[in-house]
């Protein structure tokens, strides 16, 4: 089973229960609405039940290389230069490219059409390993903005 240690900055979360990984609590926190813990919890879990019984492979490994899958290397911010402002390209932070990966996993599979959340959110951990699905086309979107203002990248500082 290949290790994911990832820097998570803030308060230092505990590693879950079922996997002993600390990137899947903190993706239980990212899948949690209203405070509902134990439903954000049952919801992933279930989501990796599925992924095991479809044969997308081992669970925990899909989940990890979906979630490297959609690491932004790169994306681009405003910068306003003399009255204008330019999408200027930077590099992203390792914990910011975890961060947005998973945010951006949730936010494509709340969009999905399956009926359950765990079917949706299987779906899209399975998809995006694959190189496929809505996060994996966000990551590939946010590469495309940053060659395409690649002329601006001298506005960095």
């Amino acid at each position: 089973m290949p290790t994911f240690d990832v820097v998570i900055p803030g308060r230092d979360v505990a590693a879950d229960i079922r996997c002993g990984s600390k990137l899947v609590e903190k993706f239980i926190c990212y899948v949690m609405w209203d405070g509902k813990k134990s439903l954000a919890r049952r919801v992933v879990y279930e989501a990796l039940d599925l992924i095991e019984r479809r044969g997308d492979g081992p669970a925990l490994e899909t989940f990890l290389k979906a979630i490297q899958n959609c690491m932004p290397k790169i994306e681009v911010r405003s910068r306003r230069v003399g009255g204008a402002a330019y999408q200027v390209p930077f590099e992203v932070p390792a914990h910011r490219q975890t961060m947005l990966s998973m945010r951006w996993i949730v936010q494509a599979a709340r969009a999905r059409g399956e009926k359950t959340m765990p079917e949706r959110l299987a779906a899209e951990l399975a998809a995006a390993a694959r190189g496929e699905g809505g996060a994996f086309q966000k990551k590939q979107e946010a590469h495309r903005m940053a060659e395409a203002n690649r002329a601006f990248a001298h506005y960095r500082w």
